[in-house]
């Protein structure tokens, strides 16, 4: 069965799952073992392709194949916390595999977010576009501290709301978006030697590019490019480029673009227009655009000054 089925609202994910309605429409934590325990659960959510509007912090605890995402599926055996943000697909895990573990969910809609500074924060946590294989691994303490946040947000959307209800529920969930930024540091540094080898991988298939047909049959490189040689998603590979040296994937790549034009205009006498085309770009203008930002020069102030 190929068909997805789209969840849009948090009392729709209740109801599926048949338990009372959400104590707040814009925001829900879900005990997998309450979803489990309703004596009449079909079990038709089990095992099925989805995707919703909201975005979801996922807590999974030695589940073994519990979670597709895409085409990919993921064994945890550890406790390990998966995102998600509006719009993604994933595959449910089946009821068999869900029996006497530990796991939640935490949802919460877009709408929540509206005349706040999350809001124009949100896509900095780029995590949520992470693929499932690169979800975050918690230790004990770690998930205690966690857990403990959203009991606080718990607390705040389950008494009477008031004035300072909303702003307590948005502080809270910064709070913990901010602590899983700082775990994924965290995982980043303990996996530094690993990361390492990475970054070396990503600097020779970024050489191979430009020494290739690719930048003729394909143009100049696309972040995603390197993201799918690696295997992994192009914000996870980002962040940890920029955790390693200090430079995001685009930074690389520019970077690797200005220095290679830089030794074409000092070494031959190619004109700006095929320098340009031969580093992929469709139109001079724009390479010459990008260089001068680069530099504070034109190709062609550059070549004469040096």
């Amino acid at each position: 069965m190929n068909d997805i089925f789209r969840i849009t609202s948090i009392s729709q994910f209740h109801e599926i799952l048949n338990l009372p309605a959400p104590e707040h429409p814009l925001i829900s934590f879900i005990n997998e073992k309450d979803a489990m325990s309703k004596p009449d659960m079909d079990g038709s959510m089990y095992g099925i392709r989805f995707s919703s509007d909201m975005y979801a912090i996922m807590y999974k605890d030695k589940i073994s194949g519990s979670i597709g995402y895409g085409r990919n599926s993921y064994d945890f055996q550890e406790g390990t916390l998966i995102f998600a943000s509006p719009g993604q697909v994933f595959t449910s895990p089946k009821k068999e595999e869900l029996e006497g573990k530990e796991g939640w969910t935490l949802l919460f809609h877009p709408d929540l977010l509206l005349k706040s500074t999350l809001s124009n924060k949100i896509d900095a946590y780029s995590y949520f576009s992470y693929e499932v294989t690169e979800a975050l691994h918690l230790s004990k303490k770690e998930e205690a501290f966690i857990f403990g946040v959203i009991e606080q947000i718990k607390t705040e959307y389950s008494q009477n709301l008031d004035m300072h209800s909303q702003i307590l529920i948005l502080s809270n969930l910064e709070l913990l978006l901010n602590y899983c930024m700082r775990y994924y540091d965290r995982q980043f540094f303990t996996r530094t030697n690993l990361n390492r080898d990475f970054v070396s991988q990503f600097n020779i298939e970024l050489k191979q590019y430009f020494t290739s047909d690719l930048i003729t049959d394909l143009g100049a490189p696309h972040a995603d490019y390197f993201g799918e040689k690696l295997n992994m998603s192009t914000n996870y590979l980002s962040d940890m480029l920029k955790k390693e040296t200090g430079k995001g994937i685009k930074e690389h790549i520019d970077g690797y673009i200005i220095r290679r034009a830089k030794n074409i205009l000092l070494n031959s006498n190619k004109s700006v227009s095929e320098i340009a085309y031969d580093l992929g770009f469709d139109y001079p203008q724009s390479f010459t655009r990008m260089f001068k930002k680069k530099t504070g020069m034109s190709p062609l102030d550059f070549r004469t000054l040096n």
